[in-house]
C-alpha cells in the first residue's frame, strides 16, 4: 500500500515529534508499505522518510521544482516527483496513495489534511484518513471539529471519515482494515 504521511518540515520542533514520525516510518515500512510524500528532508517530514530508509522500502517525494534547493529535499528518495505548482504536488499525491497520515504539521499540513477531507466528503476520494496524534497534537483541532458539528457548520457524518490516535499500531490498523468502498457525498 503507498501511504502518504503529511507533515511539518520544520526541524525546529520538539523531538519527540521527530522520534514518533520516524517510529511510524519504520513500523508502516516494516509492513511492507510505501512512503508517499512532499520530499522534505527535514521536520516531520524527513523523520518519516528516514524511518523508511532504514528498513529499505521505497520513497516517493514530490515537490515542487522550486523546492529543489540545497538543503530543503530528502536525498535518499527511490523517485523524486517534481510539480510546477504545490496544487500539482498535493494533486499527484491524492491520486497515488492508498491512505492518507497526517503528522503534527503547520499551516501547509493543515491545508493537505482538510483537502483529502473535504475529497472523502465529496465521494471523490475513498482512502482511509488518520489523524497521528502525538502528544495531544490534534486535541484542539478534534474540538473544533465537534464545535462545528454540533452547531452545523460540518455535516453529520464529517468526522467518521477520519480516525485520531496518538498508537502507530491503530494507525496501521485502520489504514489496512479500512473500508475503501466508494461512499456517498455527504451534503
Amino acid at each position: 500500500m503507498v501511504v502518504c504521511v503529511f507533515g511539518a518540515s520544520s526541524a525546529a520542533i520538539d523531538e519527540i515529534y521527530i522520534n514518533k514520525t520516524y517510529d511510524l516510518g519504520v513500523a508502516l515500512a516494516k509492513r511492507g508499505h510505501t512512503l508517499m510524500f512532499g520530499g522534505g528532508g527535514n521536520g516531520l517530514m524527513g523523520a518519516a522518510a528516514r524511518g523508511f530508509s532504514d528498513v529499505g522500502q521505497h520513497i516517493t517525494g514530490v515537490a515542487p521544482s522550486f523546492f529543489n534547493v540545497d538543503g530543503v529535499l530528502y536525498e535518499k528518495c527511490d523517485e523524486m516527483v517534481y510539480t510546477d505548482t504545490m496544487r500539482d504536488r498535493k494533486k499527484y499525491m491524492e491520486d497515488n496513495s492508498d491512505a492518507f497520515v497526517v503528522t503534527p504539521g503547520g499551516i501547509g499540513t493543515y491545508e493537505e489534511f482538510f483537502e483529502v477531507l473535504t475529497l472523502k466528503q465529496l465521494a471523490q476520494l475513498s482512502a482511509p484518513i488518520v489523524l497521528y496524534n502525538v502528544n495531544g497534537f490534534f486535541d484542539k483541532l478534534v474540538k473544533l471539529m465537534e464545535e462545528d458539528d454540533k452547531n452545523g457548520f460540518i455535516r453529520k457524518g464529517v468526522k467518521d471519515l477520519y480516525t485520531v490516535t496518538d498508537s502507530i499500531d491503530e494507525v496501521i490498523n485502520h489504514i489496512e482494515n479500512a473500508d475503501t468502498s466508494k461512499r456517498e457525498i455527504i451534503f
